[in-house]
């Protein structure tokens, strides 16, 4: 994201520090005490109570390798959609916020430039009703562990102060994770703590074996043609592992 650091420095740096604490804590106390299977409804509705109404959300968190992740929680349907469509493309907002380590704004993805910059995405989000997308990375230790991803049905920017908050609820959602599990103290901590929450990672890593072991190939490979399979039949790569676990599709007529 190019201009004037929304988040600014100094005394407001300071006050920034305080007010995303305050936030934190806001997140923390939403979810504090529940069992792992509900932390992501909830921490996705303190999330919602937080950003500006209008704005679908999901927070995504890498898997093993930076090209592989799981949508930990989504406001609806097509959030979850948005999300889990960029990792069995390969591309999208969330993917580049990972890449650069920055704020990634699509504003129009009818249009170009946006619609130019993820072809694929593009098409498919806007067919999915979202015409802009916002993305920020959840940064632990210097390193990217997943994002937060905004969508919203009209086209247009976030004003400055939506862009703010945006970042701040990024920042929060990373230091409420590790407020909430003071074991994880590193990013394969936090990692692996907000990926206990989430089944789908296992279907997807259940299926990639499976695909290794039917067609004999490695595991990139094995999940580059899991995605392309779910892009041609219109599925998201978790729907299409469950139905290769469940044995009513194979990819051995690719």
């Amino acid at each position: 994201m190019s201009g004037t650091d929304p988040l600014g420095g100094g005394d407001a740096g300071e006050e920034t520090d305080i007010e995303r604490a305050r936030i934190a804590q806001r997140l923390i106390a939403g979810v504090r005490g529940l069992p792992p299977q509900d932390v992501p409804d909830a921490l996705c509705r303190a999330c919602a109570r937080l950003l500006p109404a209008g704005l679908g959300l999901s927070v995504s968190v890498l898997g093993d390798h930076s090209d592989t992740g799981v949508v930990l929680c989504a406001s609806n349907h097509v959030s979850a959609h948005l999300a889990e469509l960029q990792y069995t493309l390969g591309e999208g907002p969330c993917r580049e916020a990972t890449g650069l380590r920055a704020p990634v704004f699509a504003t129009d993805l009818t249009r170009p430039p946006d619609a130019d910059r993820w072809p694929l995405f593009s098409v498919q989000a806007a067919r999915a009703g979202a015409r802009a997308v916002f993305s920020a990375p959840l940064m632990a230790a210097g390193s990217p562990l997943g994002t937060l991803d905004l969508y919203r049905e009209t086209s247009g920017s976030l004003s400055s102060d939506h862009v703010r908050t945006m970042l701040l609820v990024a920042d929060a959602v990373t230091l409420a994770v590790l407020a909430l599990d003071p074991g994880a103290a590193d990013l394969e901590g936090v990692v692996a703590w907000l990926s206990g929450a989430e089944s789908d990672r296992e279907e997807i890593h259940q299926a990639t074996g499976m695909i290794m072991m039917q067609l004999g190939v490695s595991a990139e490979e094995a999940l580059l043609r899991l995605r392309a399979r779910a892009f041609t039949q219109g599925r998201t790569a978790t729907q299409l592992a469950k139905a290769i676990i469940a044995r009513t599709t194979d990819l051995h007529d690719d």
